[in-house]
């Protein structure tokens, strides 16, 4: 899989993509990110990507110029499945997205800045618009870090126990039931017996319904959805 990503700030993606979970997933070939500079297609000598909105009003919004030319070259280089503007009046992203989107083979994130980007780039390239939640970051590259860690990590051969993706919190919009690790016991605080007995029947059942009980009492909204 390959997402692209552009950023004014390309430096603010440098951790998050070079270490852990999606660190081990390109060292194994199985993701390629590129995070490209927007200032490469920037209008002048100076790199300016951003301009005054028309009608007036506090704060920048980035240029449909250099966009435009970011997105068609890349575009012409990889056929993308998706070209994505991460915003905070997208669809909120979840589970269920993050599963969809890591079927895909070539995204193009676009994060942010400012005040926004020139609508006439939503309209014509965008093809897709994800919020990370009901609040306003910086720029799109912390919530296109967010993006790009939960689809990377359920990529096949990306975690070592490749079932363990399968029981994160919110798929089947439940969250994930407690657990536990040695030692059995520690100042007086012990591990449920029935993850102890080895009856993996009993296991399983144990867990269905602490995360029924957990996400009745935490997010009661996600079973309505069910």
């Amino acid at each position: 899989m390959q997402i692209h990503v552009l950023s004014v700030i390309p430096e603010l993606l440098e951790s998050p993509f070079q270490h852990s979970i999606l660190k081990r997933a390109q060292d194994k070939g199985l993701l390629k990110v590129e995070v490209h500079q927007l200032r490469k297609w920037a209008v002048n000598e100076y790199g300016q990507v951003d301009d005054y909105q028309f009608g007036g009003g506090a704060g920048m919004v980035m240029m449909c110029e250099p966009l435009a030319k970011a997105i068609e070259e890349l575009s012409a280089q990889e056929k993308f499945d998706e070209i994505i503007f991460l915003t905070p009046d997208g669809e909120r992203f979840n589970q269920g997205m993050a599963n969809q989107l890591s079927l895909k083979k070539n995204l193009l994130l676009i994060c942010g800045h400012y005040k926004g980007i020139d609508e006439r780039i939503r309209e014509h390239f965008v093809t897709r618009e994800i919020s990370i939640g009901d609040y306003v970051l910086s720029g799109g590259e912390l919530a296109a870090a967010v993006v790009v860690d939960a689809i990377g990590r359920l990529l096949p051969g990306v975690l070592n126990d490749e079932t363990s993706a399968l029981f994160d919190s919110f798929q089947d919009n439940l969250l994930a039931p407690p657990v536990y690790t040695r030692p059995e016991e520690y100042r007086g605080w012990k591990v449920p017996e029935v993850l102890l007995s080895g009856d993996h029947k009993k296991i399983e059942e144990w867990r269905f319904d602490e995360a029924m009980k957990r996400t009745e009492l935490r997010r009661p909204d996600l079973l309505k959805e069910n």
